[in-house]
C-alpha cells in the first residue's frame, strides 16, 4: 500500500463521525445525510476506496469509514422486487449507465460498475468498484471494497474477497485485463496481476506463496504477477509429525505483455501440467 494516499473526495466530515460513531443511530438526520452523500460518490465512481496508482494499491480510509458508518446511520428499510423481498439497511443499487444487468444479478448502492460491465446472475458488494468491459460471470461474487480492473473476466462461481476492517487491511485488487478461472478464490487483500490468467480453483490469499515452477523461486506472498497462468498446487514441508503438502499458487507459463487470452493455447498449456482452466 502507498504511504502517500491522494486527498479523499469524500468530505472530512466523515472522520469526524468516526471519531463518535459509537454513539450514532439512525436517529442522527444530519450525520446520514452526510454518510449518503459519501456512498452516493462511491456509487457513481467518482470516489474508490482503493486504486492503483504507479503501482502500488493506494486505500481511501475515508472511504472505508463512510461504509461502516452506513450500517450504524441506516435504519432498516423493506424493498421488493417483484415477488422477492428485501429487508436490510443498505439499498439496491439503481444507477446502471452502459452496463448490462443480467435478470438475477444483485449490485449494492455503493458499488461501481463502469460502461461496458456486464454483470450475469451474480453479487457485487457496497464500496466494490468494476471497471469498463468486465464480464462478472454467473454466481461470482465481488467483496465489499474490491477494485477489479478493465477487460476483467471473473468466470463461473469466482469468489472476490472484501475487506472493511480492521484498518489498514488491504482489499482485493484484480488487474486490467486478467482472467479468474471459475472457482477460484481470491480473498485477504490478494493481487492478480495485469494480464494474469489464474486456473480454475486456484485459492490465491495475502500470505499464499506463488512459486515459479520453471525456476522454484518464490516470487512474492499473495501476489501473482503481471502476465503469466498460475494454478493451484502444493509444496512439501517437514513437520515434526511427518511430511505434508501445503497449498500454494504455481506459475506455470509467462505470456508477452499485450498478449491476449487465447483459450485453446491456455487449455494446451493447463493440459501440460495436468490441470483445467
Amino acid at each position: 500500500m502507498s504511504d502517500q494516499s491522494p486527498p479523499s473526495p469524500i468530505a472530512p466530515a466523515i472522520d469526524d463521525l468516526w471519531e463518535r460513531r459509537a454513539e450514532l443511530s439512525p436517529r442522527d438526520t444530519e450525520a446520514r445525510a452526510t454518510v449518503v452523500n459519501a456512498i452516493d460518490l462511491l456509487d457513481t465512481g467518482k470516489a474508490r476506496v482503493a486504486e492503483l496508482s504507479g503501482g502500488d494499491v493506494v486505500v481511501d480510509e475515508r472511504a472505508r469509514r463512510a461504509i461502516l458508518l452506513a450500517f450504524r446511520v441506516l435504519g432498516m428499510a423493506r424493498t421488493q422486487v417483484g415477488d422477492f423481498q428485501h429487508n436490510d439497511r443498505v439499498p439496491l443499487k439503481t444507477t446502471f449507465d452502459g452496463v448490462r444487468v443480467v435478470p438475477g444479478a444483485i449490485a449494492r448502492w455503493g458499488s461501481y460498475m463502469a460502461p461496458g460491465v456486464v454483470l450475469m446472475p451474480s453479487f457485487v458488494n457496497i464500496g466494490a468498484y468494476v471497471g469498463g468491459g468486465t464480464m462478472v460471470d454467473t454466481w461470482a461474487t465481488v467483496g465489499s471494497c474490491a477494485h477489479i480492473g478493465a477487460n476483467v473476466h471473473l468466470s463461473g462461481g469466482v469468489g472476490i474477497g472484501g475487506v472493511l476492517e480492521p484498518p489498514g487491511a488491504l482489499p482485493v485488487v484484480v488487474e486490467d485485463d486478467a482472467l479468474v478461472g471459475s472457482r477460484a478464490m481470491i480473498v485477504e487483500g490478494a493481487r492478480v496481476g495485469r494480464g494474469a490468467v489464474v486456473g480454475a480453483g486456484t485459492i490465491l490469499s495475502a500470505s499464499m506463496p506463488v512459486i515459479d515452477v520453471e525456476t522454484g523461486e518464490e516470487l512474492a506472498r499473495g501476489r501473482v504477477p503481471d502476465w503469466c497462468v498460475a494454478v493451484g498446487g502444493t509444496r512439501q514441508k517437514e513437520f515434526p509429525g511427518g511430511t505434508f503438502g501445503l497449498p500454494c499458487v504455481l506459475v506455470i507459463k509467462r505470456l508477452e505483455p499485450g498478449q491476449r487470452h487465447d483459450k485453446a493455447a491456455l487449455n494446451e498449456a493447463l493440459r501440460e501440467h495436468g490441470v483445467n482452466t
